[in-house]
């Protein structure tokens, strides 16, 4: 089982995600709910990286584990807003999709 847990700032923004764990849906190299994740996390994290005024930090230190942390970021800069709030609705909206249409395989926990 994947599970991931999101965590938004009091104005919706990520703050952090970290996921972890083994979905069982296939064989290693074929399993379609690990690359989904995968997929969302890796974008997230290198559009993020390249956005200004957005300071983030994240690693994958072993197969099945991966962070995101936005360390920092220009609230006053509507071109870093906008790219973290994009990045926010993308992935949060991409891991619920996993989570409903794989259930037995991933869960997302959001919280505040």
């Amino acid at each position: 089982m994947i599970s991931a847990e999101i965590v938004l700032d009091g104005k919706g923004f990520l703050k952090s995600c970290r996921i972890g764990g083994h979905s069982g849906a296939g064989k290693r190299g074929e399993d379609v709910v690990c690359a989904a994740v995968s997929v969302l996390a890796r974008t997230a994290f290198r559009t993020l990286s390249r956005a200004d005024g957005v300071d983030i930090s994240g690693e994958a230190p072993a197969r099945g584990a991966y962070s995101l942390k936005v360390v920092a970021f220009d609230g006053s800069d509507a071109v870093a807003v906008g790219f973290l709030a994009g990045t926010t609705a993308f992935l949060v909206e991409g891991l619920s999709s996993v989570a409903r249409d794989y259930p037995e395989n991933c869960t997302v926990q959001i919280s505040n």
